[in-house]
């Protein structure tokens, strides 16, 4: 039996278990992306009835030259596929994206991660460095998890470890400029017996190489941003407000729904009297 209180742990994992991984680039090309297409949207439409985002202009409405770096919460297994769903399919960019003990599961380099070793912080520096490198690449998107670990369905407050603040001020300094995303994910049950994947995009955050920023204040505004974007996706899902969402996918009733739906539309005869 799991016990619950172990969930979720204080600690990366390669810092509980002391490990030291060596690290690994993403080795992504065109056979993989193809792989991973197929993998994931199977994976995808098999356990959610629809995926459902909204916000996309955000992104698309940014420079060609703009650098982008999404952050987005992380709160469970199917984060790191909708973050690949969010990247190759709505953005049309591959996903660099961290991944912890990455030896464990290196097929993942093919879909776009890289190792990041959270033994100390010199041991994620070169992570850190390669993700900054890789905002050059027009056909890349980074995608984090600033809070570092996995924390539970909407925990509050919504703090983040610095790594994403030291990468905005290299990534200003070796490019200008760098646009920062931050993206709610959510799952909800809502009519169906499956749950829907909700994404939104929030309003582009630019950073340009003048302005000097204090990095824990920094890291404190993006940590609250991202908290106040979350906050509102909830809010406007348990108040049924479904304006602006675009649907990525979406699946036929199973034949018991569609009878529930049937049954639902029969009159009842009427008594006469």
């Amino acid at each position: 039996m799991i016990d619950l209180s172990e969930l979720y742990s204080e600690v990366p994992p390669t810092k509980l278990r002391n490990i030291d991984e060596k690290f690994c680039p993403a080795a992504t090309s065109k056979f993989w992306k193809l792989v991973g297409d197929f993998v994931f949207y199977k994976m995808l439409k098999t356990r959610f009835y629809a995926f459902r985002f909204k916000g996309a202009e955000n992104f698309h409405s940014k420079a060609p030259d703009m650098p982008i770096i999404m952050y987005a919460p992380h709160s469970n297994w199917w984060d790191g596929i909708v973050g690949y769903a969010t990247c190759n399919w709505i953005c049309h960019q591959e996903m660099r994206l961290m991944v912890e003990e990455l030896k464990r599961f290196p097929i993942l380099r093919h879909a776009g991660c890289f190792s990041i070793n959270k033994k100390s912080p010199q041991a994620s520096m070169e992570a850190l460095k390669y993700a900054i490198h890789e905002l050059a690449n027009p056909n890349c998107n980074v995608y984090l998890y600033p809070q570092g670990i996995i924390k539970p369905p909407n925990y509050r407050p919504i703090e983040f470890q610095s790594g994403l603040a030291y990468m905005v001020e290299k990534a200003v300094k070796r490019y200008g400029k760098v646009g920062l995303i931050p993206v709610a994910v959510n799952y909800f049950f809502l009519r169906d017996n499956r749950p829907e994947v909700f994404v939104e995009f929030g309003k582009r955050i630019e950073v340009f190489h003048e302005e000097k920023k204090d990095r824990k204040e920094f890291t404190d505004f993006l940590a609250k941003n991202l908290e106040t974007l979350c906050d509102g996706q909830m809010y406007d899902i348990s108040h049924a407000i479904f304006d602006g969402y675009d649907t990525l996918f979406q699946q036929k009733l199973k034949w018991y729904r569609r009878i529930e739906q049937r049954l639902k539309r029969i009159e009842k005869p009427r008594s006469g009297v």
